[in-house]
């Protein structure tokens, strides 16, 4: 941890910048860790006034933080920063370290915790220099290592644990594609997986592009099965101990997605308390 804390003191700004853009109020009752749907969590009133939450989403690769995030991130008001954007930045950059980061990715390996916490460090810093306050982190913290360093500097409110099986996560990221003029994600793969054991089933259709992205389409070079199956063990291998760190301070909220979007993005906010603010500001439109 000490190297990881000195490279954040690299200039005398850097960490002052990362407990800066870190330190706005938010959400403050605890959370206790629970299950949805099962166990649906009223989580605490959030001033929609003030809507500077500071929240982690957690999950698999491929089980939709982002977009799940993202969504969140445009309600409340507050910026969506996610890691794995700021990797794809870089690696689009032609950089040293894009080249180097380009190696990591196909390979499905995680991008050391050094390199993650420079490249947030620089997109904190520039977030405080045009007043950004608030956030929801999407990809990080990755490991109990960047969950420790994160606490040294701000209180997360919460952390929602999004969780798919793993035939699901699998079929989901080869699913996966990105046109390659609009930078827009899609999704071909359409996922039917009937209920047993008690467990209800799971509909996902398709997220198909515009007729003017189809000839455009790319898929991801690490959206293989080797590197999806791959990403997916060392997620339970490294990441999963994160949730574990966060259950025991009563801050994780655990999601069961019950399918794509429309079945989804309804009950995750009810659970986080948001309906009321979607539909006021869909009556304010």
């Amino acid at each position: 941890m000490a190297a990881v804390i000195r490279l954040l003191r690299h200039s005398s700004s850097s960490l002052s910048f990362l407990s800066r853009s870190l330190s706005t109020a938010g959400v403050k009752e605890t959370v206790k860790s629970q299950t949805y749907p099962q166990n649906p969590l009223p989580t605490a009133v959030i001033d929609p006034k003030s809507r500077n939450v500071q929240w982690v989403f957690l999950g698999c690769p491929g089980v939709g933080k982002g977009t799940y995030a993202s969504r969140l991130s445009t309600l409340l008001s507050v910026p969506h920063i996610a890691t794995g954007d700021l990797v794809r930045e870089e690696l689009s950059s032609g950089s040293s370290l894009g080249k180097q980061l380009a190696e990591i990715v196909n390979q499905g390996k995680l991008v050391s915790d050094e390199i993650i916490i420079s490249m947030l460090s620089k997109r904190l810093e520039a977030g405080e220099g045009k007043g950004e306050s608030g956030f929801i982190l999407d990809g990080f913290p990755r490991t109990v290592r960047q969950a420790e360093i994160l606490d040294e500097v701000t209180d997360i409110d919460l952390v929602v644990n999004l969780k798919l099986p793993e035939s699901v996560l699998i079929e989901k990221c080869l699913g996966r594609r990105i046109c390659s003029q609009c930078g827009k994600n899609f999704n071909v793969a359409s996922i039917d997986v009937k209920g047993e054991n008690g467990r209800p089933g799971i509909s996902m259709a398709p997220l198909l592009s515009p007729p003017q992205c189809v000839s455009k389409l790319i898929t991801r070079a690490d959206d293989t099965e080797a590197v999806v199956k791959e990403r997916l063990r060392i997620y339970n291998d490294k990441s999963q101990p994160v949730e574990d760190f966060y259950r025991g301070q009563g801050k994780l909220l655990e999601f069961d997605l019950p399918g794509g979007i429309p079945e989804s993005w309804p009950k995750l906010l009810e659970v986080l308390n948001l309906d009321d603010l979607e539909e006021k500001q869909s009556v304010a439109a």
